[in-house]
């Protein structure tokens, strides 16, 4: 890619993902970084600027990228074709857990125990793939609407965070796009034509999610730089949710 292409991806995205990923010492030298494909346009954007960090920037690392298929034959073959064109090693991992919740459990609320299994399964994976960090499509639109569902639903102010140790595992999970909205996010997918992977999911849709997705919708329309001044409250506030000196 030339220099022209190359500085008009710092100035659009690049820029923000390494302040966030400097910021919160998410990549060392020598790291191996699984990355979580589900198939949407969000994860494999994030892999597609983790393979421009990887190739131009002073991060030395390794992707693995992983997708689960999950039970409902998804078809993950535009994903395969990307990661061969790009050099990666992709690694598909089969899993019962579509069987587990819809017909074993038959879950009427089927999210949480899902969630749950996906994360359990990536981690595993990860860790038979000898990766001791995991790379996750979040971006800030994400840490904002669960911000409202932890407030609306538990009554607590929090979010996730950025870079996250899990004791139990020895993992690392961190969010390189915590700094890009889901608008940027969506261009650069489509601006870059990438392998996004059809929702099997009989659930897909139907999450409290996706009604605080309309109110934070509705409130950037009301207030345009909403998602800004959450930004900021997240990092500057006086008990910030996103506090670098915590890593």
């Amino acid at each position: 890619m030339n220099r022209k292409i190359r500085r008009n991806y710092s100035k659009w995205f690049l820029t923000k993902v390494k302040h966030a990923i400097i910021d919160f010492k998410m990549i060392q030298d020598g790291d191996k970084i699984a990355v979580g494909v589900s198939g949407g346009k969000d994860s494999i954007t994030l892999l597609f600027i983790l393979n421009l960090l990887k190739k131009w920037s002073n991060f030395k690392f390794d992707i693995y990228p992983i997708s689960l298929e999950l039970g409902f034959n998804t078809d993950f073959s535009p994903v395969e074709q990307f990661c061969r064109e790009e050099g990666l090693p992709y690694h598909v991992e089969k899993t019962d857990i579509g069987k587990i919740v819809f017909d074993i459990r038959k879950e009427k609320n089927p999210c949480a125990l899902c969630s749950n299994l996906r994360r359990g399964a990536l981690h595993e994976t990860a860790i038979k793939l000898g990766c001791r960090k995991v790379a996750l499509g979040h971006h800030l639109d994400d840490a904002i609407e669960t911000f409202f569902l932890n407030l609306f639903y538990t009554g607590q102010m929090s979010t996730f965070k950025p870079n996250t140790f899990l004791d139990r595992t020895g993992l690392w999970l961190i969010r390189p796009m915590v700094y890009l909205t889901r608008e940027t996010v969506s261009a650069i997918a489509k601006a870059e034509n990438l392998p996004v992977v059809q929702n099997p999911c009989p659930a897909s849709g139907k999450t409290k999610r996706e009604d605080i997705k309309e109110v934070v919708n509705y409130l950037q329309k009301r207030y345009p730089k909403i998602k800004e001044r959450f930004l900021t409250a997240f990092l500057k506030s006086e008990s910030p949710l996103w506090d670098p000196k915590q890593i």
